[in-house]
């Protein structure tokens, strides 16, 4: 398996004594493998999302993806791990609003070493292509609409080519048709790309286009 979380617990340190919030969670996904995770809101399931994007540590088990334990790296070896790996869009798009749609693509591979840059811009230029952008390249964010700069995010998260690629709430601040345009698109390339795919989403409707559906309820995922 590429990705595997073990007996995962999470607690969070209160007056009264730890809080848990998820409790041995365990969970097996292989390149290729998309996952729809739901849940009602407070439920651990962005947190147990920012654990296995590494943003997160767990209190008890264990994380690995393709073999590697990346909590057992220094935080510099993580933050490379994580940067090179691992692909998040989230709510948010987080663009930077001075930089052009190409250069926030190439955002990440600014503090990657072992990127090309003539290959990096070119596979962003393509990616861009994919997403319906190749003719705004050069457009600010301010200049988009928001599924646009969605869109721009998801390409962003894939230009690294990450194994795992996690999306928090990726339609949450899109109408329904930008929303199910943006979900289609995550699945489009997450096939052509075979990557792992974790979403967390309050959305039926997002959900009902993943072929599996998991739930976190009451510390676990069913």
């Amino acid at each position: 398996m590429s990705l595997v979380a073990t007996a995962v617990s999470k607690d969070y340190p209160t007056r009264s004594g730890p809080l848990s919030v998820l409790r041995g969670v365990n969970l097996e996904l292989s390149r290729g493998e998309a996952l729809a995770v739901m849940g009602p809101s407070g439920s651990g399931k962005s947190t147990f999302l920012h654990m296995l994007g590494t943003l997160d540590r767990p209190t008890t088990g264990e994380i690995t993806l393709e073999g590697a334990d990346p909590f057992a790296l220094t935080e510099r070896d993580l933050a490379a791990f994580r940067n090179r790996r691992i692909g998040f869009v989230f709510q948010d798009h987080h663009l930077l609003p001075q930089c052009s749609v190409l250069e926030n693509v190439l955002v990440p591979t600014l503090v990657n070493r072992d990127t090309k840059p003539a290959e990096t811009e070119a596979y962003a230029r393509t990616l861009l292509e994919r997403v319906g952008l190749g003719g705004r390249l050069d457009h600010r964010p301010a200049e988009l609409s928001g599924g646009e700069r969605q869109r721009v995010a998801v390409a962003r998260a894939l230009v690294l080519k990450p194994v795992l690629l996690l999306a928090d709430e990726p339609t949450g601040n899109l109408d329904r048709t930008n929303a199910a345009a943006v979900g289609e698109l995550l699945l489009e390339l997450h096939r052509q790309e075979n990557n792992i795919l974790v979403v967390v989403t309050h959305s039926l409707e997002l959900a009902k286009l993943f072929p599996r559906v998991a739930e976190v309820n009451d510390g676990a995922l069913v």
